[in-house]
C-alpha cells in the first residue's frame, strides 16, 4: 500500500488450518496480555457462523466466543466485535445478523451473493474499532485454505488483504499431521496471501519440547517463517467451546453419589454454554445425550433433565418426539424426577407454539408437551435483553444474572397451575409447575451464579460444594492462557513484526 500506516491501529489476525486449531483461545490470551500490558485491545471475528450468542449492551447479538474474548480484554461487549453472525437454520440456510440485529434467512447461494454486502459491514466495523482502540486481534473461520470458499472470502484472507494486515497460522498438533496442515495450508494460498503470514504458533502440545525441535528447525527452514511459539495442552481449561459440544465433566475420583444432570442434545440446540457451570462443578454429573436415530433409545436415568435452547423450536420438538424422549421426561416425572427449560425448552414445555409469520418454519402451530399452562408465539422481532432477577424464596432468593434472546413471547393459559419463579418478573419470563417438579425461564445464563446453582440442586434433593461463578471460572481460564502465551511465545518477536508492518517496513 502506498498511504503510511503509522497511525493506524495495529491489528493482527489469527488463522487456523482447521477449525478448532485453537484460534479463539489465542485471540482471548492476546486480548489479555496485551491487556496487562496497559493496551485496549478489540477482539473481533468477521463472520461467525454458530448458534451460540450473547447480548451486547446496546441489545445487539454476537457470537459468545467474542464475549469471552471481550471478557480477557476487559472492554464492554460491542457488536463491531462481531460484525456478521450467521445462525443456522438447516443444513443449507442461516439466520444473517448485521451489526447485531437480525436481517433476514438465506439459502448459502443468496448468501454468496450477499458477501460484498457483508463484507462492507465487516469494513465499517473494523474502522470503528480502529478509532477507539489500540490493538485488534481478529480470529478468522475455519480454515484460509477452503479453495470452494475462497471467492468473496470475509472470513479469513478475504479480510486480512481488505485491511492489510499481518496473519499468525495456528496449529493443533494432538490432532497429528502438524507439519502437513502448515505447509499444505500455506501451499495452497496465493503469493500474496503467503507473505502476509508472518508466522506460525503450535497448539496443545505434550511432551518432551526437545523431540519437537528438528520439526520446527525444517519448518522454518521450509517456508522461511518463523516458528513463534509452541503452546502446551492445558488440562481442565474452563473455557466455554465456542461450537463444539463437549462431555468432559470434572475429575472426580470420590464414590459418592453426585448429582446426575443430562441435556438432550437437539440438532438445532443453541447456547450449550449455558450448562458449563453443571459441566464443571465436582459434585454433578453431567452428560449431553446423543440421539440414535437408527436405534432410538430412551434417556438414561438421572436427578434433572434440562431442555436447552433451539434455533427451530418446532422441529427441534418433532425430534424430540421422534426419538421416544417425551415418553421418557413423562417417565422421569412420574417418579419425581426434576425437569428446567430454557428457553425454547420452556416453550416445549407449553400447550403449543404458534408461527403464524413462518419465522422458524412453514408448520403454523406445533403441539407442546404440555407440562406447563402457557402458549408461545414466535414474532419476526427478537428480544435481545441482559437481564437481572430473583428467585423466590423457596429458591434461597439467589440472584439470577443473565441475559434473554428469543423470537416467541408466552403467555400463561392458566394462572392456577403455576407458581413464579422470580419475585421480579412476570410468570411469562419463568415459572414453576405446581406439583414443583418443573422449572422453566427464558434466562441464559441461568446457572452462572454460585447461588443459583446451589438453590437448584438443593431443590433437586443434593447439596453441592460451593464454586466460583462462570465469569471467575473464566477469568482463571483465561489468565491461564494468557501466562501460557508469555512463557512460551515470542511476544517480543510477534511486537516487533507488527512494529515493522504498520512502518511500511515488511
Amino acid at each position: 500500500m502506498s498511504h503510511s500506516k503509522n497511525n493506524i491501529t495495529p491489528t493482527l489476525m489469527i488463522q487456523g488450518t482447521t477449525s478448532d486449531a485453537g484460534k479463539s483461545t489465542l485471540v482471548a490470551a492476546l486480548a489479555r496480555v496485551w491487556q496487562r500490558r496497559g493496551l485496549r485491545v478489540a477482539p473481533m471475528k468477521p463472520q461467525n457462523m454458530a448458534l451460540n450468542a450473547a447480548v451486547t449492551p446496546c441489545g445487539g447479538e454476537i457470537g459468545r466466543a467474542q464475549a469471552i474474548q471481550a471478557q480477557a480484554a476487559k472492554v464492554d461487549l460491542n457488536v463491531h466485535f462481531n460484525p456478521i453472525l450467521l445462525k443456522p437454520s438447516s443444513d443449507t440456510g442461516a439466520q444473517v445478523i448485521v451489526h447485531g440485529k437480525a436481517l433476514t434467512t438465506m439459502q448459502a447461494g443468496q448468501y454468496q451473493d450477499y458477501k460484498k454486502t457483508a463484507m462492507n459491514a465487516v469494513l465499517v466495523s473494523h474502522q470503528y474499532l480502529q478509532q477507539d482502540y489500540q490493538r485488534i486481534v481478529v480470529e478468522g473461520a475455519g480454515s484460509p485454505a477452503e479453495i470452494n470458499l475462497r471467492e468473496g472470502d470475509i472470513a479469513n484472507m478475504g479480510f486480512a488483504e481488505a485491511t492489510d494486515c499481518p496473519v499468525i497460522l495456528i496449529a493443533d498438533i494432538d490432532k497429528g499431521g502438524v507439519f502437513a496442515h502448515l505447509v499444505g495450508t500455506l501451499a495452497l494460498l496465493s503469493k500474496s496471501e503467503q507473505n502476509r503470514v508472518v508466522g506460525f504458533v503450535i497448539n496443545r502440545f505434550r511432551g518432551d519440547i526437545k523431540l519437537l525441535e528438528s520439526g520446527l528447525d525444517w519448518l522454518e527452514e521450509k517456508t522461511g517463517k518463523p516458528v513463534l511459539g509452541v503452546l502446551p495442552y492445558l488440562h481442565g481449561l474452563t473455557l466455554s467451546e465456542e461450537d463444539a459440544v463437549n462431555n468432559q465433566v470434572a475429575n472426580n475420583e470420590d464414590n459418592y453419589q453426585r448429582l446426575k444432570v443430562i441435556v438432550p442434545v437437539l440438532p438445532s440446540m443453541s447456547n450449550h454454554d449455558d450448562f458449563d457451570p453443571l459441566r464443571w462443578h465436582q459434585d454433578i454429573d453431567f452428560e449431553f445425550v446423543y440421539a440414535n436415530p437408527d436405534n432410538p433409545e430412551p434417556l438414561p436415568d438421572a436427578d434433572l433433565i434440562i431442555l436447552p435452547g433451539s434455533k427451530s423450536v418446532a422441529s427441534d420438538l418433532a425430534f424430540l418426539r421422534n426419538q421416544g424422549w417425551d415418553k421418557s421426561i413423562y417417565r422421569h416425572l412420574r417418579y419425581g424426577g426434576k425437569v428446567i427449560g430454557i428457553c425454547a425448552g420452556m416453550q416445549m414445555l407449553g400447550e403449543d407454539i404458534n408461527d403464524p409469520f413462518g419465522v422458524e418454519s412453514t408448520a403454523l402451530k406445533a403441539i407442546g408437551l404440555k407440562l406447563l399452562p402457557i402458549s408461545t408465539s414466535l414474532a419476526v422481532e427478537k428480544t435481545l435483553t441482559n437481564v437481572q432477577f430473583t428467585l423466590n424464596s423457596e429458591l434461597q432468593n439467589a440472584q439470577v444474572n443473565g441475559y434473554e434472546i428469543h423470537t416467541g413471547q408466552s403467555q400463561l393459559t392458566e394462572r392456577t397451575r403455576s407458581k413464579v419463579l422470580y419475585k421480579d418478573a412476570p410468570m411469562e419470563r419463568g415459572l414453576i409447575s405446581d406439583d414443583g417438579l418443573i422449572i422453566a425461564t427464558y434466562v441464559h445464563g441461568f446457572f452462572n451464579q454460585p447461588q443459583v446453582l446451589q438453590a437448584i440442586t438443593k431443590w433437586c434433593g443434593h447439596k453441592i460444594s460451593q464454586s466460583d461463578s462462570a465469569w471467575e471460572l473464566q477469568e482463571k481460564a483465561i489468565d491461564r492462557l494468557a501466562d501460557a502465551c508469555e512463557q512460551h511465545l515470542n511476544i517480543n518477536l510477534i511486537e516487533d513484526i507488527l512494529t515493522k508492518w504498520y512502518a511500511n517496513d515488511k
